[in-house]
């Protein structure tokens, strides 16, 4: 079993020079093995912090400066545990995010859909797909609560898929 830990919109360090100790703590808890970024880090920063707990795959969001994008790119599957994953930030207007994500990848045969953007969490099947958005653990906007999501995969398929929220964004 694989346990992917995934995060979006962190817009570190406008939001902090750490993560919020939720995250952390949650990333732990789940015993992430890898952690896939869907884009608007838009410093390094956020993949350094996020590296201390597992390793880093990610997509620049529009926030991300060339470093990012050179590093990254803008659009990726991965294969994990033999399910195939989509990672996009899905932007072009907030409320498209989950339609821009599921176009991106309309003729790749994926799995699963990660993607950010509207910093709103979101767990949805569509046509055959998981569409997973993790929302923000750092700027939760109009929402009640910060956000991130877990995947677990084993043998070919999604075991779980899980949002989770906190109300605390503190890093102590």
């Amino acid at each position: 079993m694989t346990v992917l830990g995934i995060v979006s919109d962190t817009h570190l360090p406008r939001f902090g020079r750490a993560l919020p100790r939720a995250l952390v703590d949650g990333l732990g808890a789940a015993g992430v093995d890898r952690i896939l970024h869907c884009g608007d880090m838009t410093d390094l920063l956020a993949v350094e912090l996020l590296e201390t707990i597992a390793p880093v795959d990610a997509v620049a969001g529009n926030n991300d400066g060339e470093a990012i994008r050179e590093r990254f790119g803008r659009k990726k599957i991965l294969t994990i545990d033999e399910v195939r994953i989509g990672l996009v930030h899905g932007d072009k207007g907030a409320y498209a995010a989950p339609r821009n994500a599921a176009e991106a990848f309309a003729a790749e045969g994926v799995d699963v859909i990660c993607f950010g953007h509207s910093h709103r969490a979101l767990r949805e099947e569509r046509a055959g797909r998981l569409l997973l958005n993790p929302g923000s653990p750092t700027d939760k906007r109009m929402n009640p609560r910060y956000s991130f999501a877990t995947l677990r995969l084993a043998a070919g398929r999604v075991v779980d898929a899980r949002l989770h929220y906190y109300s605390d964004r503190s890093a102590d």
